[in-house]
């Protein structure tokens, strides 16, 4: 697949060849809906916590005397049935994160690239960094390939200055070749490349063996 490659003003330089694949795959729903349902579960605090009969404070007496009352048969006030008491079969503490298998998830991530490379959401441009670290100056590049939607980009490598430059960018996510997550990339409006982790991303997925 060729994609242009842009500068950071925005200007056409050249053409890359992008490798079929990884981002040429026919898109598999099944496994980028299995990875991005893992990654939400796995991110779940799991703290929820409800209090049953046993657990809530009050005292174990019968509100009123078991017969000759008229009313219907009645245990403590604890009862679940009444307000305050406990609650039945409610959430309590647990670990909801799991694990899926790697191929699995290596052909998630491919699929989720050929899908953004295909819908032309997948923007390429030349390496750059923000020598300043200052969020004005990557939104000035910015500016010239989105217009505030929700944006991805792609680093070649783990670069601070630029992940320091866009901390304060509510709607910019930096990902870098070889942490992506499904997520992110899944639901990035426009995703942005640096033509570096473009070939990174090629040899990292070089011996990947799944049934495509």
């Amino acid at each position: 697949m060729e994609k242009k490659v842009y500068s950071i003003d925005g200007k056409e330089l050249r053409t890359i060849n992008l490798d079929d694949k990884i981002f040429g795959l026919p898109v598999n729903e099944d496994v980028i809906y299995y990875a991005i349902t893992n990654e939400l579960a796995n991110k779940r605090v799991g703290t929820a916590c409800t209090k049953t009969r046993a657990e809530v404070h009050g005292s174990n007496a019968k509100p009123y005397k078991q017969k000759g009352t008229g009313n219907a048969r009645r245990g403590d006030k604890k009862s679940p049935i009444t307000v305050g008491g406990g609650t039945i079969f409610g959430p309590k503490p647990r670990d909801y994160s799991y694990s899926i298998p790697k191929k699995e998830k290596r052909l998630a991530m491919k699929s989720i690239l050929s899908l953004q490379a295909q819908s032309d959401r997948l923007t390429v441009v030349e390496d750059f960094t923000i020598e300043s670290g200052k969020t004005k100056d990557l939104v000035k590049i910015l500016n010239n390939f989105t217009k505030g939607e929700r944006t991805v980009i792609l680093l070649k490598d783990d670069d601070k200055l630029i992940r320091q430059a866009g901390k304060n960018l509510p709607n910019v996510y930096f990902l870098s070749y070889n942490r992506l997550r499904a997520h992110d990339l899944y639901y990035g409006r426009k995703v942005i490349m640096l033509e570096g982790a473009a070939k990174n991303l090629s040899d990292f997925y070089a011996d990947s063996k799944e049934a495509e």
